[in-house]
């Protein structure tokens, strides 16, 4: 199975559905060591770039106008951070394609993600976003479908989120905490493998 315009909306439908439905234990992860508000900010930049998605035409015009869209309708890391990211995936995907088969995709998000890094900082071990989405790139290679592709990063991204209640924060407000941040969860991990774990399930329909 190839990745289609159609399934990308499908993709998104669940992710911001589900984003939707956990806004407010994303808020209460996030107050531990943060703002509070990185439910507000992640269910903001990932339903418009589901919603910018149902007027597109094609994948590498939604990817870009998703990308766009996230960067308006959220503040913060969190807009830099998917909006970069689906730019750079639209700008892994040749221009008309109608479909994009396994390999094309684990490409465009190994591209995506390094664009990303030059942008903001983040690696695994950091106690952020990236420890979930890193994991999930590096699991879509070798894959022969966009299905496995998906399934597989889910389960990387998942785990790659448990990791974080045992790391230290390195980067934002919960750096200052020191050692007390050690023992919850980063809530841009868990949003991130929320994401990947729709994306995974728009498969199984």
């Amino acid at each position: 199975m190839d990745l289609t315009l159609q399934k990308l909306r499908e993709m998104f439908a669940g992710a911001a559905s589900d984003i939707s439905a956990n806004e407010q234990y994303l808020c209460s992860l996030d107050s531990v060591c943060g703002d509070g508000d990185h439910g507000v900010a992640i269910r903001g930049a990932i339903c418009a770039a589901s919603d910018a998605l149902k007027s597109a035409s094609n994948l590498k015009d939604a990817l870009y106008d998703a990308g766009m869209a996230a960067m308006a309708n959220s503040n913060g890391s969190t807009s830099t951070i998917y909006g970069t990211l689906l730019m750079g995936l639209s700008d892994g995907i040749e221009d008309g394609a109608e479909s994009v088969p396994a390999a094309g995709v684990a490409a465009a998000f190994e591209s995506a993600l390094a664009s990303m890094r030059e942008v903001v900082k983040g690696d695994v071990g950091d106690k952020t976003c990236f420890d979930a989405l890193i994991p999930a790139v590096r699991a879509m290679g070798g894959k022969s479908d966009v299905a496995e592709l998906f399934e597989a990063a889910a389960s990387a991204a998942e785990e790659g989120a448990r990791s974080t209640e045992q790391l230290r924060a390195k980067f934002g407000r919960a750096h200052n905490l020191g050692e007390k941040s050690v023992g919850t969860l980063d809530p841009g991990a868990v949003s991130c493998a929320m994401i990947f774990a729709a994306f995974a399930g728009a498969f199984s329909k």
